[in-house]
Formats: structure tokens, C-alpha cells, sequence
């Protein structure tokens, strides 16, 4: 099976051209959900491809404006490329999408969610039981965790989910990154150099951060809602247990419009079976 068979053609992906804002991006994002949205450039009447602005991007660079310096650079594959050797790329390079590139012109992207799709279509192998694929380093927060905090945790951890526990560590629902990015937004104002994320008696500050000094400086931030992430969580989950094949896991991460699933023995959380996880099995 080859790129070209399973990539979303330009024809039907929204771009964002130089120059532009991080809020074009961000209304993409929340609109339709992306992960990530190409950048192109017009050149001599002629549509160039420059690279990718995440919705990562976004939250780790919160006054950066300018496209330009938004976007990052990604690996890049053929529309005549096999798809394994393209899902073997993606694995090694960490990278959730690849530009699809004729020379300079973008025309199409592969994702992950491509792949998982032709894997639950069965046109490619999936018969590898998820159990062999699952990641046991569960990424998890507190019902109770505030949303700027868990959001951190989220950033920190290098996933984009966090697996939502109770009072007895028994999982209560799913956060992921689409979640806050849902309820974020931009706002103008100022800030002091000195300013600490929390106040010295909150439970939730972070220890040795002090404020330090008095100069106050303009800042664009991405504004998240400080409420308890119980209010923001997916509560009503799908789980799967270790003898599920990754075809069928797939088929449940495409029905549900989800990228992981908590692996379960009985009521006890084993894993987690991440969409990347599944390239694993080809």
C-alpha cells in the first residue's frame, strides 16, 4: 500500500500561509479539532511548503506570533512511498503527521490516524495482539489536579493524554491535549518578570519558584480555566484487554475518534494502547 493511497490530499487540508498569526492556527485547531495545520508560502504565484504549526506549538510558545517562527520542521514522504516504510519513519522520528511533498509542493499528509485507519480496514497486517504493543508507562493525574497544572504534567510527560484517577487510583476518565486546547484562548495583557505560578500557600505551586523581580512586560497568552480537571475529562471510556488485536483496536480508535485506550486486566489499568503503539505491529 503506498502513501498515496491512504494520505488526505491537499485538496482537502486547510494550510495557513506566511505571514500570519498563531490565532489563524488556533481557530483551525479548535474548530476542527487538528492536531496540526501545514504552513505554505506563496511564491512567485507558486504554493511552496514550509513546515507544520502544532497545537504543542502553540502552548509551548505562547507569546510567539509569527508563524515563521511557530512552525517546525518535520520529515517529509513521497505520495509513491510504501506506507510501512512511511509508519516506520514516523515511530522513529516521534512525528504524528508527514507532509506528503513533490519537490517543494506540499500535495497531501499522512497522520497517524491514516495509518490506524488502513490497519483497521485490514490493508495492512493487524493481527498483533495489542498486549505485545501496549505502552506500560501510564501518564495520570487527579480528579482534583487543576487544568493549567495537568496541562503541564501533559507538556512534561511528552504525551498528549493524561489517564484521570480518583481517591482510590481507580481511573475516573481520559484528558487529553483536544480538551484544553477546546476551552483555551488568547489573551492580551502584561505580567511581571517576577510573578510565581501560584501563591506560596497553594498546594498546587511549584516548589522554588519565587518571584524574583518587578519589571512588567507585554505578553500574548493561551489562557487556560483553573478548574478541577474532573470538569474538562472524558468520563465514559472505552477500554480493551491484552488479547484485542490491533486491527480491532484500531476499529475502535476511528468509531470512537479517540488516540488511546486504557489496557485493562478486570478493573486493574495495565498499559495504555496508544494509535502510534498499533504502527508498532507492522
Amino acid at each position: 500500500m503506498n502513501v498515496a493511497d491512504a494520505m488526505t490530499p491537499r485538496s482537502e487540508l486547510v494550510v495557513v500561509e506566511i505571514p500570519g498569526s498563531r490565532n489563524d492556527v488556533l481557530e483551525y485547531i479548535q474548530d476542527h479539532g487538528f492536531s496540526s495545520v501545514p504552513v505554505v508560502k506563496d511564491v512567485d504565484g507558486d504554493e511552496v511548503y514550509r513546515g507544520l504549526v502544532t497545537r504543542d506549538d502553540l502552548i509551548d510558545q505562547p507569546d510567539e506570533d509569527q508563524l515563521a517562527l511557530l512552525m517546525r520542521e518535520v520529515p517529509t514522504v513521497g505520495a509513491d512511498d510504501d506506507i510501512v516504510d512511511a509508519a516506520r519513519t514516523m515511530v522513529a522520528e516521534g512525528s504524528r503527521r508527514l507532509p506528503v511533498v513533490d519537490g517543494d509542493e506540499l500535495v497531501g499528509i499522512l497522520t497517524v490516524t491514516d495509518v490506524v485507519r488502513a490497519i483497521a480496514r485490514g490493508e495492512v497486517d493487524g493481527e498483533t495482539e495489542v498486549g505485545e504493543l501496549a505502552t506500560r508507562s501510564v501518564n495520570a493525574t487527579h480528579t482534583a489536579t487543576p487544568l493549567p497544572v495537568a496541562e503541564r504534567e501533559i507538556g512534561l510527560s511528552g504525551v498528549p493524554y493524561a489517564v484521570v484517577l480518583d481517591d482510590d487510583a481507580a481511573v475516573a476518565g481520559m484528558l487529553t491535549e483536544v480538551d484544553i486546547l477546546a476551552v483555551a484562548r488568547v489573551v492580551e495583557g502584561e505580567a511581571s518578570t517576577g510573578d510565581s505560578i501560584a501563591e506560596e500557600d497553594s498546594e498546587w505551586s511549584w516548589e522554588g519558584i519565587k518571584a524574583t523581580g518587578a519589571r512588567y512586560l507585554p505578553t500574548r497568552n493561551v489562557e487556560i480555566p483553573a478548574e478541577a480537571v474532573r470538569h474538562f475529562m472524558t468520563e465514559d471510556l472505552i477500554t480493551v484487554n491484552a488479547t484485542r488485536t490491533a486491527r480491532e483496536v484500531a476499529q475502535e480508535l476511528i468509531s470512537n475518534d479517540i488516540e488511546q485506550v486504557p489496557l485493562v486486566s478486570g478493573t486493574d489499568l495495565d498499559g495504555i494502547v496508544r494509535d502510534v503503539d498499533l504502527l508498532e505491529g507492522l
